[in-house]
Formats: structure tokens, sequence, C-alpha cells
């Protein structure tokens, strides 16, 4: 199975903050299989904050999907991720990519992630380690969605 986050950080120390999501996203229930190089990236939609530090990892879970959310939306709040406006800073974001080849739509989740395949600070961290990864929805290998995105 193939299960992909991305993690991103803004706030305080930006490579100790991506180390400690990693240490809390492996458990008895997650482990880390792969994980790309940390990006420093320009903000996205808000564009007056701090630029970040993103990474894509990809794990083995027990979880489903929405167990999953639920883990990570943990994590987030143990390290204190305060959502103060959408798209704004935050200590760490931890989004679902891809959750093997599921399409999710409710008001919670949403797979593969909604806008994953239009930002270039997902797609390169993400081709870096699934670059034959197969977008569920798009059809398209992320390698293929990272030229086509680069080519706009």
């Amino acid at each position: 199975m193939s299960i992909y986050l991305l993690l991103g950080t803004n706030i305080g120390n930006l490579t100790e903050n991506l180390k400690t999501a990693r240490f809390l996203i492996q458990n008895e229930h997650t482990f880390i299989t792969q994980q790309s190089k940390e990006y420093a990236t320009k903000p996205w939609g808000v564009l007056d904050q701090p630029d970040f530090l993103n990474q894509v990892i990809d794990i083995t879970t027990n979880f489903s999907a929405f167990e999953l959310l639920d883990f990570t939306q943990k994590i987030e709040q143990e390290m204190g991720r305060i959502k103060l406006r959408k798209w704004g800073e935050r200590i760490i974001d931890i989004d679902i990519l891809a959750f093997d080849n599921q399409i999710i739509d409710t008001e919670i989740l949403t797979l593969p992630h909604l806008l994953a395949h239009t930002r270039d600070f997902t797609l390169i961290p993400w081709a870096e380690i699934a670059p034959d990864f197969i977008h569920s929805r798009e059809n398209k290998t992320i390698a293929n969605l990272l030229a086509e995105l680069k080519n706009q």
C-alpha cells in the first residue's frame, strides 16, 4: 500500500518541527518507509508569512484513512498548531496526499488531496520518492503531474 503525507512548517525551528512530526508519526500503527529531502518553499495562498519547510513521507499503517486523519490532527494539536487563518502560518501541517489508490469525498476528508497536483511544493518532494505513483483522480504519475505543472 502507498500512503503519502506532506509535512509543512513555517514557525519556530523548522528542521526540528519536521523531525518532531516524523518522530510522533512513527508508533505501533505507523512506520515511515521513505522520506524526501526537506524543501524550503514560498508560501502559497497567503503570501504575507514566512517561507515553509516541506517534506513528503511514505508510510505504512494499519489505520484506515479516517483513523490516519484523526491521528495526524492529534499530532498537529500536540505540537501546538493553532489555525489563525486558512493557509496561514503554522508550526506543523500534516496533509494526507494519497491513501493507496482510494478516492474519498467527504466533508472531513478528500483523497487524493484535492490540490496536491497543483502545488510544486507538494509535487517536487513527492516526485523525489514516488515518481511513478499514479494519482487516482488525474490518472497520471506524480512525475508527469510535476512536468505538466512546470510547463504551465
